[in-house]
């Protein structure tokens, strides 16, 4: 219990002493990450210190209830301790979740209000996070809102996009102090900070019952957290919506009963490898429920793989048989699944079935493809879902939510409880960012929310996906649907584009390019070994948001190296530390440096002792992977 909760004024932080003030500070369990509590000045303010660094410097915690803000005035009265400590089973960076932090329950009073509530704040070792619980009976329906403040050091980088496309946006590089107030920023948020003190990135987690946060820039190098009711309504939503549908969304979430806010959390690492294996945002939801899911995320039904898509790649005709080609392929690939787009809802029962049947055969499961508007109404929803179970689907994807209004993110919930009981594995498109449900909801296994494949229009892709794995991965998995040998991949390398689909993962991983080009391709072999989850990831120097990501990641005993670059000419040298004592078996690929449509295929036997030695042009990559002899 050593550091784990310090109740006296805080001489050492600077803290003031005061009839009416007083100070707590909440200790991560290695004793490098507080969280301090303030009451003084009439206001609630926190700070977050890492490495005896304030990484978020004294900031506002703001809430407010029926336009009433309970935080004027407040007071501590009284704090309650507690720890978490365990591990579990995970599809992400590495396949064990660590669960262990410092939390304590402080009980506040608000000023004139009367009112008293609760600040549930956690303390790990790599960040920390905080909720409110404001209780209330079940004749009380409240609005809260919420205007928490998270002020960066001066001279912090930020790396982040608007709201304009929703969570599919292009990410901007920012100076926070050149920011001018009131920009709109998509989380999660990650900076740099300044004199090497580390990096910071801020999202939610466990957003159930609510509305979505969303940050915006409040031109003092920091951020204000924002509800979806103060958002600017995304393209997409005006473009598939009604002007009373786009109302609706901006309505004020009215919360029945207790409110209990999601957890606010803020990531904080040395490096980016700690940043990329930090398991908070997962570790802040409820467990899976045992009735069903008995095995957890190891449920049988659960199954993570790779999947073909005829969307991007001139996959051919919309065709039952054309299907039945792609199911073939898929499993010739040794991938799990097929994912079809909404033309199958013209196909009749039998025809689904023929094509299921067949699909099985080849060791290949059938993903449909459904508008969310059209799952709204619940009898209409649950039949759906029941119709996909008696059809033998075996997972559905759900598109076109573009909101974090409280009526959207109560229908992703419906649908990840419906689903589950019917056996059905999801995938959410057209989606909000994840805040680490897929814990609670392992039968989710992935969702876009993020600019990916799709956007032709993406001409800087090399700087786009070396700013993805320290950005938008941070809140979870994304569907980006790697992998494409066709014009768009822009100005990106072959090499590349193999080696995104081991850093641009996602327990569901779907590949662009259709299996006939993927198996043509001299990549073919590589791409094939290439699993959908990990066991452990290492994030590598010189890896550099926006520049260049380095990614050594393991499966059972085999490694793979996978190198993205930017947009900037490179040489870089890569210790092969991280393998084992033995020799390994070693496919290197490296990009053709007269042709970017073309790669360089070499074998060779390698040892811990050895380096990868790379010069990367623009948009240039690798991938090696490295197998016991």
């Amino acid at each position: 219990m050593k550091n784990f909760i310090i109740f006296s004024l805080l001489f050492a932080m600077g803290c003031s002493t005061g009839p009416h003030q007083k100070s707590q500070m909440i200790t991560s369990p290695d004793g490098n990450v507080q969280f301090i509590l303030s009451d003084t000045t009439g206001k609630l303010t926190y700070s977050v210190v890492f490495n005896k660094n304030k990484v978020i410097e004294n900031s506002p915690l703001v809430i407010s209830v029926d336009s009433v803000d309970i935080t004027r005035g407040a007071t501590i009265e009284k704090t309650k301790s507690y720890q978490v400590n365990e591990t579990y089973p995970w599809y992400g960076a590495h396949a064990t979740a660590v669960n262990h932090c410092n939390g304590v329950k402080v009980s506040l009073a608000a000023g004139k209000t009367g009112l008293h509530y609760t600040l549930d704040v956690r303390a790990y070792n790599n960040g920390v996070a905080f909720r409110w619980m404001i209780p209330g009976d079940s004749t009380s329906h409240r609005v809260p809102d919420e205007a928490t403040g998270f002020t960066l050091p001066a001279s912090s980088t930020a790396w982040y996009h608007n709201l304009r496309m929703h969570y599919e946006g292009i990410y901007d590089k920012k100076g926070l102090d050149t920011v001018q107030a009131g920009e709109w920023a998509a989380p999660p948020v990650t900076s740099k900070l300044p004199a090497g003190a580390g990096y910071v990135s801020i999202t939610e987690a466990d957003l159930v019952d609510y509305s979505g946060m969303a940050l915006q820039t409040n031109g003092k190098h920091g951020f204000i957290l924002r509800l979806a009711q103060h958002q600017p309504v995304s393209y997409p939503y005006e473009l598939r919506y009604s002007k009373a549908d786009v109302e609706r969304s901006l309505q004020p979430a009215v919360i029945t009963g207790t409110i209990v806010t999601p957890w606010r959390v803020v990531i904080v690492g040395a490096d980016l490898n700690s940043l990329v294996n930090n398991d908070i945002v997962h570790n802040l939801c409820p467990p899976p429920d045992k009735s069903l899911f008995p095995e957890g995320i190891k449920t049988s039904w659960i199954k993570p793989g790779r999947a073909v898509w005829k969307y991007l790649d001139d996959g051919g005709p919309s065709t039952p048989e054309n299907m039945k080609r792609f199911s073939k392929l898929a499993g010739k690939l040794g991938f799990q699944y097929n994912i079809l787009e909404g033309f199958w809802a013209k196909w009749s029962d039998d025809t689904m079935k023929d094509l299921i049947n067949y699909s099985n055969r080849q060791g290949v499961g059938i993903w449909v493809w459904k508008h969310s508007k059209e799952l709204r109404d619940p009898e209409k929803r649950q039949a759906f879902f029941q119709h996909c179970h008696d059809l033998g689907v075996t997972g559905v994807k759900i598109d076109f939510f573009d909101s974090e209004a409280r009526s959207v993110v109560d229908l992703y919930q419906s649908i990840l409880k419906e689903t589950a009981a019917e056996h059905l594995l999801v995938d959410f498109h057209g989606a909000d960012k994840p805040t680490g449900l897929a814990r609670t909801w392992p039968n989710e296994l992935n969702r876009e929310a993020v600019k990916g494949m799709e956007s032709r229009s993406l001409k800087d892709r090399a700087t786009h996906t070396t700013i993805l794995p320290f950005a938008r991965y941070l809140a979870g998995h994304a569907d980006y649907t790697p992998v494409i040998f066709n014009e768009r991949r822009a100005n990106t390398t072959w090499a590349n584009q193999v080696a995104s689909a081991v850093i641009i993962d996602g327990a569901l991983l779907t590949y662009a390019a259709s299996p006939e080009h993927i198996l043509s391709n001299p990549c073919a072999e590589m791409i094939e070994s290439i699993p959908a989850v990990w066991d452990e990831t290492i994030v590598l120097p010189p890896s550099e948001i926006g520049e260049l990501a380095v990614f050594a990641r393991r499966k059972g005993k085999t490694w793979f190296l996978a190198v993205l670059n930017g947009t900037k000419t490179k040489h870089v040298s890569i210790p092969l530390s991280f393998l084992g004592t033995t020799a390994y078996k070693a496919t290197l690929i490296r990009d053709d440096k007269s042709n970017s449509a073309a790669v360089k295929i070499e074998h060779k036997t390698l040892k811990r002792q050895d380096k990868i030695e790379l010069d990367l042009g623009e948009g240039g990559g690798f991938i090696g992977r490295f197998s016991v002899e």
